[in-house]
């Protein structure tokens, strides 16, 4: 089944699946500056475009271009920022 999400007024929006490593969502970014936070650990790669990230308990923003990724732990908070639409992948593990 594929599912569809909508976040901050329709600035986020992606799409879920299930496979047999676990839920995952595919989505697009809107320019902006965008707080989310977790239930389980979240691997975030960027397909197209670029974020900024404060991870939680970091001070300093960190820049991830596309091809690369970041990692959040479960039950935590952290920012994004995109200057321009960013393509993603979350995965929830």
């Amino acid at each position: 089944m594929i599912t569809e999400n909508q976040y901050f007024d329709g600035n986020v929006k992606s799409l879920g699946y299930e496979t047999a490593e676990g839920k995952s969502t595919v989505g697009v970014i809107n320019p902006g500056e965008y707080t989310f936070g977790t239930a389980q650990q979240e691997i975030m790669h960027v397909v197209e475009g670029e974020l900024e990230a404060l991870l939680p308990d970091a001070i300093e923003w960190i820049s991830i271009a596309a091809g690369n990724h970041f990692e959040v732990p479960a039950n935590a908070s952290f920012k994004v920022k995109a200057t321009v639409q960013t393509a993603y992948l979350c995965q929830y593990r």
